[in-house]
């Protein structure tokens, strides 16, 4: 597929500049951080709703993040599903709100294309609740909605789609699978709380095999504490793929704002990142919680 997104004659593509030395930076929270800067991102919507009352602001977020060293942004697709959408009472405007945060992405993006070469990835995370793998839908629908999800993405343009917050096995294999087919390059990223298992209990090396068949670009755990990672290094590493890492401070909830679950000041975030820069990783980066001066103090870190 060819659209705007593409990269330009001569410059490369994710999977190229993942097979080089230099760790790859990905960008910050972008929900938590709306909320932060005073935006409305309560449920069925959350930041979704963004896209329609604040677009600015989502825009400011992703140059935030590109000022501050992201070589990755991630578009504010989180909840532009159908499923979701429809939730609010959006449910027809899944293609349309897929394309507006791949363009706030994108414009964000070519701000500081003459610098370096800045990649929007578009998020395709589970179609239920993160957290609750007891709500992931049957094969038939994991199949379609994200198939659906995974071609509004690739219209919109987005250089590689990010199966991201995976719950369970069987949603991170159909949702990987649909992003694969469209062409692009795909990430497969899971939550992990319990040691290196996912939140469905499923041993993360399990969760990677039943994923590589499908050739993801490379594997990830997200949404997880700092103090988890280390217990996932070693299936990440196993897995003979580039491999990263974009942990939480903390869990969204709808009633409280951020439930803060770990504090870690930018510079420990950077402290930390360092040390899982030594094990390996090609990705560093920031899920919930997280803020462009975390992302820029681990961008400061990593380039010095």
């Amino acid at each position: 597929m060819t659209s705007e997104a593409a990269p330009g004659p001569g410059l490369p593509g994710l999977p190229e500049r993942l097979a080089g030395a230099r760790v790859l930076v990905l960008d910050g929270a972008t929900g938590t951080e709306l909320e932060r800067r005073g935006a409305a991102a309560s449920l069925p919507l959350w930041s979704a709703q963004a896209l329609v009352r604040a677009p600015e602001l989502v825009a400011a977020i992703h140059a935030d993040y590109a000022a501050a060293g992201a070589d990755i942004l991630t578009a504010n697709t989180f909840r532009t599903q159908r499923r979701n959408l429809a939730r609010g009472g959006w449910g027809g405007r899944a293609r349309e709100l897929t394309r507006v945060a791949v363009e706030l992405a994108r414009r964000a993006a070519h701000g500081l294309a003459v610098e370096r070469e800045i990649h929007v990835v578009g998020s395709a995370p589970p179609l239920e609740d993160c957290y609750r793998p007891d709500l992931v839908p049957g094969d038939a629908e994991l199949r379609r909605e994200h198939v659906e999800h995974a071609e509004n993405l690739a219209e919109a343009g987005v250089d590689a789609i990010l199966v991201e917050t995976m719950n369970s096995v069987r949603e991170a294999v159909a949702a990987l699978r649909a992003a694969r087919a469209t062409g692009l390059p795909a990430f497969a990223s899971f939550a992990c709380w319990d040691g290196a298992r996912l939140l469905s209990g499923d041993p993360l090396r399990d969760a990677l095999a039943a994923v590589l068949p499908e050739e993801p670009a490379a594997v990830l755990v997200n949404c997880l504490p700092p103090s988890n990672v280390s217990a996932c290094l070693p299936a990440l590493r196993d897995s003979a793929r580039p491999f990263g890492v974009y942990p939480n401070l903390g869990a969204p909830t709808d009633a409280a704002g951020l439930t803060r679950t770990e504090d870690c000041s930018p510079a420990a975030f950077a402290e930390l990142a360092e040390a899982w820069r030594a094990a390996g990783a090609s990705i560093l980066g920031g899920c919930c919680g997280t803020t462009p001066a975390h992302i820029r103090t681990l961008a400061q870190g990593l380039r010095n």
